[in-house]
């Protein structure tokens, strides 16, 4: 069993001193288990032009993004929510609610660069680890890692799935998500100050319907920390592409389809 766990665990500590026990190559194995199960449980939006343009803004940003080369994909969950998410290994999920929300393109990207943030930081992998080391031992982890594609790996992504971690990271992870992701959107050559528009159309639902935003409050610091926290670099990150006629098309687009 110790030559399972030597095989397959990857220890590796974050600049926090997060401790995460699992591979990127585990991690990936996971998270494509996690993704489909999220999938069954989620209303998806499917319309090709729609979901044509988000892929293909999720393309430029991760082909800048740092960290491990992970196989980068998004889905659009079909409810008008201001929300999304990352899952381990590259899988992400963003709300109608953002596009259709969302007066220009940068606040979309910003999201989008976020959540890419939050898988490149491994935030993602240092959750599977604190939730899996809650349910099983070391070793018997070691042992479901080891068949990270198949059964084992499904009931490792049953129990993240389970347990919210998906939906809730640590505030000092969403800071550095907050960060890093407006650098990424920046080097990617969209304007950054898109991040903090985002977080004022968010202030702004919450007063207006806050059934928009439910999701998003209960699982995040409030938009007004995350203003400040980012006052002092916004300026670094200006200039770059702010909007596009196609975001503008699409946006129009997403409100005449159906909803979940």
């Amino acid at each position: 069993m110790k030559q399972i766990v030597a095989a397959f665990i990857l220890f590796s500590v974050s600049s926090l001193g997060a401790i995460t026990l699992v591979s990127v190559e585990q991690e990936i194995a996971v998270g494509r288990q996690a993704n489909a199960q999220f999938r069954k449980e989620t209303p998806e939006l499917t319309d090709p032009a729609v979901l044509r343009y988000v892929r293909d803004v999720t393309r430029h940003l991760s082909r800048v993004a740092s960290g491990p080369k992970y196989p980068y994909s998004v889905a659009i969950a079909n409810t008008h929510q201001i929300n999304a998410v990352a899952l381990p290994g590259g899988p992400i999920w963003i709300h109608r609610g953002v596009l259709e929300q969302a007066t220009n393109e940068s606040q979309v990207v910003s999201v989008l660069a976020h959540e890419i943030a939050h898988i490149a930081k491994r935030h993602a992998a240092t959750q599977l680890t604190t939730v899996a080391m809650t349910k099983w031992s070391l070793n018997f982890l070691g042992s479901l890692l080891g068949n990270a594609g198949g059964a084992g790996g499904a009931q490792v992504a049953a129990e993240f799935l389970a347990s919210g971690a998906a939906l809730k990271f640590s505030r000092e992870d969403e800071s550095e998500a907050d960060r890093v992701g407006m650098a990424l959107m920046s080097r990617a050559g969209w304007d950054g100050r898109g991040m903090v528009e985002m977080f004022e159309i968010l202030k702004k639902a919450s007063g207006r319907d806050p059934s928009m935003v439910e999701a998003f409050f209960s699982t995040h610091p409030s938009p007004q920390e995350r203003i400040k926290d980012l006052s002092a670099v916004v300026a670094a990150h200006r200039g770059g592409r702010r909007d596009s006629r196609e975001f503008q098309v699409i946006k129009v687009r997403v409100r005449t389809l159906r909803s979940g």
